[in-house]
């Protein structure tokens, strides 16, 4: 377009300087047709016609320089149209191009979050079926739970009428049944031997310096829940053995002596036979051993340090709750330690798996302790 206006211009200038020049075709002809002869005749019309052609062309050269102008003009003007036209065009193209281009970003922005949605969505209903199904899983434990508690309990109350017959039984049959003299002498020359030797090991005790260790080393670790534990116990040992020691026997009566065994029991690939008063004694080991464990456990869970039920003085000692009769010190320290062991598991983790407690004292259930004795009913001779 610019191109065509430029060409245009340049014409309408030499058509200017055409005419600008006096060229003009029709005066040439009529000049060329006349004889020479009337040419000084005729200067004076031809000098006017001359001088109004003159004229004539300047108007002309202004007309046309004006129309050219106009020309000019009016094509500037199409031509910025255009341009604009073209310039509106390309906006309207670009705003529509942008437009496209936001509803593109929208529709992938609304897929994104329907997909996100969706997902979310997906998640929640899959942590609804987990929760139902973790909850289901909970009741049926629950259930199971209670159904084992039950079962244990109708075990536990069948063994405890068992035992109580068996007991009865076993009572009725010893009264009946009395140890030769012979039989009672050995006891009684046993027994006497016993009592001295733990005497003997009470008094070396008394002399031992390791329960000052035991106390050094429980204020140098800080525990102070244990420490105040060993005093008490160390306490009431100490009070029980002023107890045993002022006590008097009578061999002749104590019916320890004359009542033949009635049970039947084995540990350490061994067999022993016990009458009614030694497995009461046994009984009773057991349950010291669980009070006390209780104890020295739960001390130890309140002073926030490991579990160690063998570490436990009172477990090493062994001797709460004997006083040398019916039976050996070793013999008594291997089930007040099994009796220890599980009071401690239930003391240092606070709960009741192994036994009891009731009216101010600790005592273990009686199938534990029947799992752990495992008396039998002996049907033999002595």
């Amino acid at each position: 377009m610019d191109v065509r206006i430029s060409s245009m211009t340049v014409l309408a200038a030499a058509l200017i300087a055409l005419l600008s020049s006096g060229f003009c075709p029709t005066a040439s002809a009529q000049q060329a047709a006349q004889g020479q002869g009337a040419q000084a005749d005729q200067n004076q019309p031809t000098d006017a016609k001359k001088h109004k052609t003159k004229e004539q062309l300047a108007k002309e050269e202004e007309e046309a320089k004006a129309k050219a102008k106009k020309q000019a003009a009016e094509q500037r003007q199409a031509a910025q149209k255009q341009r604009v036209a073209d310039q509106q065009k390309a906006n309207e193209q670009r705003q529509a191009a942008q437009r496209q281009k936001v509803d593109a970003q929208q529709q992938a922005n609304e897929q994104r979050q329907a997909a996100q949605q969706q997902g979310i969505d997906a998640q929640h209903q899959a942590t609804q079926q987990r929760q139902a199904a973790q909850q289901e899983a909970r009741q049926e434990a629950r259930q199971e739970a209670r159904r084992q508690t039950e079962i244990q309990q109708q075990l536990l109350q069948r063994n405890v009428i068992s035992q109580q017959q068996f007991q009865r039984e076993a009572q009725r049959q010893a009264a009946q049944k009395r140890l030769s003299e012979q039989q009672q002498a050995q006891l009684v020359a046993q027994q006497q031997a016993r009592v001295a030797q733990y005497r003997q090991m009470q008094q070396q005790r008394q002399q031992n310096a390791q329960r000052n260790q035991w106390l050094v080393q429980l204020q140098q670790a800080k525990r102070m829940q244990q420490y105040q534990y060993f005093n008490d116990y160390n306490r009431r040992l100490r009070e029980q053995q002023m107890r045993y020691q002022s006590q008097q026997f009578d061999y002749n009566n104590d019916p320890y002596f004359y009542s033949a065994p009635i049970y039947i029991y084995y540990r350490g690939g061994h067999s022993y036979r016990v009458n009614q008063y030694g497995a009461d004694l046994l009984r009773q080991a057991i349950n010291y051993g669980y009070e006390e464990g209780y104890r020295a456990g739960r001390a130890d869970r309140m002073d926030h340090w490991r579990f160690d039920y063998r570490g436990a003085y009172a477990y090493q000692d062994g001797d709460y709750g004997y006083s040398g009769w019916y039976m050996d010190r070793d013999e008594y320290a291997y089930y007040f330690r099994q009796g220890f062991q599980r009071g401690y598991e239930d003391g240092y983790y606070g709960r009741y798996r192994y036994g009891r407690y009731s009216n101010g004292s600790y005592s273990i259930l009686g199938n534990i302790l029947s799992v752990i004795l495992q008396l039998q009913w002996n049907n033999a001779n002595y």
